[in-house]
């Protein structure tokens, strides 16, 4: 029998730690019954977020970032901008010697207005720009849609190491850049343009100091571009200052100044442009299908301007010989400054002059045969050809020479629907007379270092509509 004494003394321990020891025992019972907390991505702006998940595994996923990046300054080492991203050039932005910027298909590039943003592609650099069809290269405004204009930013230069006829053989390329071009190697290689747009660009950063939309400089043959198509540029669409490089595939949509402008000795070859112009827009300088100069001073520096041309398409801007435009339209091939273009095959139609062969230097090469223009047609313009007041030169028996001949209207060439600038049908009805009359017999064509294609149509298009798929006629309201 135990004591009392001893019987409320184990009774007080009893109650005193039996009620703890059980609920101890009980949790690490409860504990060891109890399911393991879920792991997962306990991140609500990840893409696989777990609502159930309570502890995180590191395991969370996001989308790519596609927010704009600014590009500034000079680009120092190789670097490709990817179509999942948007890009800004802000300012003057140059490819460095040495490095190549590629692009991917389907990429937006956006030039900034307040900076003039500027894409220059320094000699020995590399632009590869290689779009397709499906999925092209754009460079356009940063403005939203509806609010872009012409020269809303600067442009894209590309400067090479082929032969000009800058003294000295080099220049700095104008638009205000520090950019030199020229050199000695005629296979210079700057890479490729293909399938690419550029809308919105070119503008006059000083008096006769302009971007255009396209500016090659001294650009060698080893340069690819084709399919390239230049919109409401501020200044020339395309411009080559010397240089070797052959290009197809040209497109100039209602340009401010000229469509096709040569200078400082290009030698290269163009095959398969076209131009459409807007009737309201010209530039104060004069606006031109081409414009053509051996240099500015209309010197005989070499190597001159020999560029051949063939298969290009200048609708200008009257609809008919009687059509109401600027009056700062000029001439849908100006001829100056003691050129040597050599054009074949080609339309020009709609505008003020046909062909003026200025100046007694360019009069005297077209004499010589040096300057060419050859089995090529006018069409609805006020004056077909044109010369200075009181040249002896006879540009009516030159012209038909060579095989040229005139329309009184566009109709007559029975193209679909070429003055249309929003949806342009170029290609000519069955019937056409451009759909033959084509001559590639003439040596010039021939010549191996250029990119001639024999073909049996006159003008820019036969039966195929090579705009399909990668040309865009209303950028202003594309929301990019």
């Amino acid at each position: 029998m135990i004591p009392i004494v001893q019987y409320h003394f184990l009774n007080k321990i009893m109650t005193q730690n039996f009620f703890p020891i059980l609920a101890l025992s009980s949790l690490f019972m409860v504990a060891a019954c109890s399911p393991e907390k879920k792991e997962g991505c306990t991140d609500p702006t990840a893409t696989n977020y777990d609502p159930e998940a309570e502890t995180d595994n590191g395991s969370c996923t996001y989308f790519q970032d596609t927010a704009t990046v600014n590009i500034t300054g000079d680009i120092t080492a190789n670097v490709t901008w990817e179509a999942e991203r948007k890009y800004l050039i802000q300012g003057f932005v140059y490819v460095k010697e040495g490095v190549t910027l590629t692009i991917e298909s389907g990429t937006i590039i956006k030039g900034d207005k307040a900076s003039k943003g500027t894409l220059v592609v320094e000699r020995g650099a590399m632009l590869i720009a290689n779009g397709t069809a499906a999925s092209p290269i754009v460079f356009t405004s940063a403005l939203p849609a509806g609010q872009r204009g012409y020269g809303d930013w600067g442009g894209i230069i590309i400067c090479g190491r082929a032969p000009i006829n800058v003294p000295g053989g080099q220049g700095v390329v104008e638009g205000g850049t520090e950019a030199y071009f020229g050199g000695s190697d005629p296979e210079d290689n700057s890479g490729i343009i293909r399938y690419v747009r550029i809308e919105f660009a070119g503008i006059a950063f000083q008096p006769n100091q302009e971007i255009n939309g396209l500016t090659m400089a001294g650009v060698g043959r080893g340069t690819q571009i084709d399919h390239v198509q230049v919109s409401y540029c501020g200044d020339d669409s395309f411009e080559w200052f010397g240089g070797t490089m052959n290009a197809k595939h040209l497109v100039a949509h209602r340009g401010w100044d000229d469509d096709f402008d040569t200078d400082n000795g290009y030698s290269g070859s163009v095959q398969f442009a076209v131009g459409f112009r807007d009737p309201l827009i010209a530039d104060a300088s004069g606006s031109n299908g081409f414009e053509s100069d051996n240099d500015a001073g209309g010197t005989d520096n070499t190597p001159n301007t020999t560029g051949v041309f063939s298969n290009v398409s200048v609708f200008g801007p009257k609809a008919t010989a009687q059509t109401s435009v600027d009056f700062q339209y000029e001439s849908g091939m100006h001829l100056r400054s003691n050129t040597r273009l050599r054009i074949f095959n080609s339309v020009v139609t709609g505008f003020p002059e046909g062909i003026y062969v200025k100046g007694n230097f360019a009069q005297n090469n077209a004499t010589a045969g040096e300057l060419v223009v050859r089995n090529s047609v006018v069409a609805a313009c006020e004056v077909n050809l044109k010369v200075d007041l009181f040249s002896p030169f006879d540009i009516n028996a030159w012209f038909a020479a060579n095989d040229n001949v005139a329309f009184d209207n566009i109709s007559d060439l029975q193209i679909a629907s070429p003055v249309n600038l929003t949806s342009p049908d170029p290609i000519p009805s069955a019937g056409s007379v451009l759909l033959s009359g084509a001559d590639f017999t003439d040596v010039l064509l021939s010549q191996p270092q250029h990119d001639i294609t024999t073909v049996n149509y006159r003008g820019a298009f036969g039966s195929e509509n090579w705009l399909a798929g990668w040309t865009n006629f209303d950028p202003q309201n594309t929301v990019y």
